[in-house]
């Protein structure tokens, strides 16, 4: 089979077996997306090595765990713990110390034309959910897991730093949840974009005008300059989360963390779960965020355009599902 790798020889699509992992679901790939954090870990972020990606919409053809799931259109959970643990057991791997996580940390990926997770990671796609839709459930879940950590009632007044797609994912789910909601960024048309959800967009040049406003701050940028503005936007006592992933030291001013008495709250994975059904809501027109659809076979060049200014998503997908 063919899959995009990274190793010390750089980026490349490679030939080889299909994986096979015991116990576990063999997942026949449709369609996978390249997100921010695949062209970092390319730069050096988290040191991995292997097949890459974890975005991925697919068909299970072997489950030895449970072969119930053979045939099913699925989406995984990226985090596999060990299912032994405190934090497994009581139903959430994904901060399990032992923990894999697909295409980021001694796991490979989807972008490949199979994959394997355990049966337990696995959750199927509604009928009504296309597979360039539910391809988006991974970062559209990141998005939302942002209520598990910090409350959003409908009068938090909530800014989102970036237009990007990620930044306008967020935008979307936390406008389920608030009714003052502030999305800044450098581009009108992605910030348009970004308000068919519930926010206002508001260009970043204009940001001084709300210091100090917001309750809840989200950085969404992918960009060092997100933290210091972040930083600007929240008021004392509020909270600012970060998203971003990137690789690099950003500089901002922490004496104001200190002095305005800010929490800062870290925020990776949600739980797929809760946006499953969502993932079919119209309100949300996930395909206005593809810029293009390529060939697995040309994974190296996809990788180089996602990295492209103004690009959103661009997805792969293998020749025999094309």
């Amino acid at each position: 089979m063919k899959k995009i790798t990274v190793s010390n020889s750089g980026l490349q699509v490679a030939d080889g077996s299909r994986p096979n992992v015991a116990n576990e679901a063999l997942i026949e790939v449709s369609i996978s997306g390249i997100c921010n954090t695949d062209l970092e870990i390319v730069k050096g972020y988290a040191g991995f090595q292997g097949t890459l990606g974890h975005e991925f919409a697919g068909i299970v053809r072997e489950s030895p765990e449970d072969k119930s799931w053979i045939g099913k259109r699925v989406l995984g959970e990226i985090n596999v713990g060990c299912d032994q643990c405190e934090l497994c057991m009581a139903g959430d791997s994904r901060h399990c110390p032992d923990r894999t996580v697909l295409g980021i940390h001694n796991r490979d990926g989807c972008h490949a034309e199979f994959t394997t997770l355990p049966a337990r990671n696995l959750i199927e796609i509604p009928d009504t959910v296309s597979d360039e839709r539910a391809v988006f459930a991974e970062p559209f879940a990141a998005a939302y897991g942002i209520t598990e950590q910090v409350e959003i009632r409908p009068d938090t007044r909530v800014a989102v730093i970036g237009d990007g797609k990620l930044g306008i994912l967020c935008a979307w789910a936390l406008g389920i949840k608030t009714q003052h909601l502030f999305l800044f960024g450098k581009h009108q048309s992605k910030l348009e974009l970004g308000q068919l959800g519930n926010a206002e967009g508001v260009l970043a040049d204009d940001f001084e005008r709300f210091s100090g406003y917001f309750d809840v701050v989200v950085e969404a940028s992918g960009s060092e300059s997100g933290f210091p503005m972040a930083v600007e936007l929240v008021r004392s006592k509020g909270k600012i989360v970060l998203k971003s992933t990137f690789q690099g030291s950003p500089v901002w001013e922490a004496w104001k963390i200190v002095v305005n008495e800010i929490s800062v709250v870290g925020s990776r994975c949600g739980r797929f779960q809760p946006i499953v059904e969502l993932l079919g809501d119209k309100r949300f027109p996930f395909e206005k965020l593809i810029t293009e659809t390529v060939s697995l076979a040309d994974g190296v060049e996809a990788m180089r355009l996602a990295g492209e200014k103004g690009v959103m998503k661009v997805l792969l997908r293998p020749e025999s599902r094309d």
